[in-house]
């Protein structure tokens, strides 16, 4: 009766991450915002230009437009409720809500794990054994990379909540994040979470650690064959072809490492969930539009052809 009690007392929570000052309210409502947009318009932008180019038609391009794609709904699951949030005089989110934003917050920075990996094996392929990349990377062994990763990372999301969902919570609500994370919300609980912790440190270790130690490992074989290429010229060239993927790799993780690996403090948590949550979204349409001849070269044309149409 207890457990009932104490779950049906628990019908919200209150978010109070970024409860700001009102002379800074608006300013940060407008930071968040264009960040938001940009971020929108951008991972669009890289969509378009994949699907719309032929030149593009190939994994290392399938495998970015899923990154944008899943960066769109990583941001979308947390910055719209966030800029809600700064305008109200009181931010909550329902217990619904949170175990809601929790599933696809979850679900998103796992997916987006995997498909790092699948990029770096990508780029492992292209440096590495490039007479067999057509075979190696067939359509259906694409598609397989990118459908698998959704299932797991599916699978360890519905774990999470479900063991979540049977934890009873006492009368304080307050979360001091912007958004619903597990950790903060393992807090708040009244009953045992040590099965809940055990889970985070089997899985949730093993959806990070096995993806980035497959990325070290493609780098490193990338780094033994590049280091065989005779000309300094030539090994440029070479590891070029990679550097953005890698940028990428060091803004996601470093992020990553800051928030569950460091000390933890309340405020430095809060800045360095913005940067994987809100900057590193923003980020990658740059990283891969501005560091890429092919992607700025099918920008162009893209921008050339909508000029052309306009002007009619």
């Amino acid at each position: 009766m207890l457990h009932q009690e104490n779950r049906t007392t628990i019908s919200k929570f209150f978010l109070l991450g970024l409860m700001v000052g009102s002379e800074q309210q608006q300013l940060i409502f407008m930071l968040f915002l264009c960040m938001y947009l940009v971020t929108m318009v951008g991972n669009l932008l890289i969509i378009l230009v994949i699907i719309s180019d032929t030149h593009l038609h190939s994994p290392m391009y399938f495998f970015l437009a899923n990154l944008s794609f899943t960066d769109i709904c990583f941001i979308s699951t947390t910055v719209p409720k966030m800029l809600a949030d700064i305008q109200s005089q009181s931010p909550t989110i329902s217990f619904a809500g949170c175990l809601t934003q929790m599933y696809f917050f979850m679900f998103l920075v796992d997916l987006d794990n995997f498909l790092l990996a699948a990029m770096a094996y990508d780029r492992y392929i292209a440096i590495c054994h490039p007479l067999h990349y057509a075979a190696l990377l067939s359509p259906e062994r694409c598609a397989l990379l990118v459908v698998t990763p959704w299932v797991i990372s599916n699978l360890v999301s519905v774990l999470h909540l479900s063991l979540l969902s049977r934890l009873t919570f006492c009368d304080q609500r307050a979360i001091p994040h912007f958004f619903c994370d597990l950790e903060p919300i393992l807090r708040l609980a009244c009953s045992d979470t040590q099965i809940n912790n055990l889970i985070i440190l089997a899985i949730g270790g093993a959806v990070i650690f096995i993806p980035f130690t497959l990325i070290l490992v493609s780098y490193a074989l990338i780094g033994r064959s590049v280091l065989g290429v005779s000309s300094a010229k030539g090994k440029w060239k070479t590891f070029s072809t990679c550097s953005s993927h890698f940028s990428a790799v060091s803004l996601f993780y470093g992020s990553i490492v800051g928030v569950y690996f460091l000390p933890s403090s309340a405020e430095r948590d809060k800045v360095v969930a913005i940067m994987y949550t809100v900057v590193t979204p923003m980020m990658n349409p740059f990283i891969y539009s501005l560091r890429n001849k092919d992607m700025k070269r099918a920008l162009r044309r893209l921008l050339s052809r909508k000029s052309f149409f306009w002007r009619w």
